[in-house]
């Protein structure tokens, strides 16, 4: 079940290049937001270190290392990331279902062997950088991107588990055919401010590599979770008050 609070759902991407950097987000941002998400770029940086140190400060983290391997190293490494006390990771959806029931069944049996909280384990589906014509000539899959996310979220819970994590534009699919129970996890977020600057449909360029997005509120409203929300804060001159902004227009 997702936090109560808007500011419960919203987890604040710390994709930053050191730990100092994001220890200053954190700063800015304590008693505001209480989620933060820990990705590649951190955790390669800064190791588990980093993850220790956010949950000391009573942080939750939502671990996103996006696990694809064969599935004996996925079960290893969901163990460790469940010993870490990692409120949820993630797992590629492409990796198959005996990959994900691996991982599952790793969260559990690591919940039990280190007496912590099993973590919600979330498939990953089609990167929000991704948009049709990407999955259809890239990657060699004819679907729409829709379907094609559809039909990994129902692979990931024929597999145990928790949820996935999807754009903003499949939301509302996912929440029709998984269900209250399934989780959704949704970045591509941005403020309505931004969005009426800029057409969502666009190519992806440096500075923002994902196509499909869509604001906080519509996103909510569509049936995720939580949100994940990494530059319209933490690239703000005032990351604290960028926050505040996004909680309001949620509100409103």
């Amino acid at each position: 079940m997702p936090a109560a609070s808007a500011a419960d759902r919203v987890l604040v991407a710390l994709d930053v290049e050191r730990p100092a950097d994001a220890e200053a987000l954190l700063d800015r941002l304590e008693g505001v937001l209480s989620g933060c998400k820990i990705g590649s770029q951190l955790f390669t940086a800064a190791g588990p270190a980093v993850v220790e140190h956010a949950r000391k400060r009573g942080w939750r983290v939502f671990l996103d290392l996006k696990y694809h391997d064969i599935p004996s190293t996925v079960a290893g490494a969901v163990r460790e990331a469940t010993r870490l006390g990692v409120a949820l990771l993630t797992v590629h959806a492409s990796g198959g279902v005996r990959m994900m029931r691996a991982a599952a069944e790793a969260a559990a049996r690591a919940a039990d062997e280190f007496g912590c909280p099993r973590p919600r384990c979330l498939a990953v589906t089609v990167l929000t950088s991704l948009d049709r014509r990407a999955l259809d000539v890239e990657l060699g899959v004819p679907a729409t991107v829709e379907a094609h996310v559809l039909h990994l979220a129902q692979l990931a819970r024929e597999a145990g588990l928790d949820g996935c994590v999807a754009s903003p534009r499949e939301v509302r699919t996912l929440r029709l055919a998984l269900g209250p129970g399934w989780v959704i996890v949704t970045p591509g977020i941005r403020p309505r401010s931004a969005l009426a600057a800029a057409p969502t449909a666009r190519p992806p360029d440096a500075g923002d590599d994902q196509v499909r997005v869509a604001t906080p509120a519509a996103a909510l409203a569509a049936g995720a979770d939580y949100l994940v929300v990494g530059r319209p804060i933490t690239a703000a001159a005032d990351p604290r008050a960028a926050a505040e902004a996004l909680l309001r227009e949620l509100a409103a």
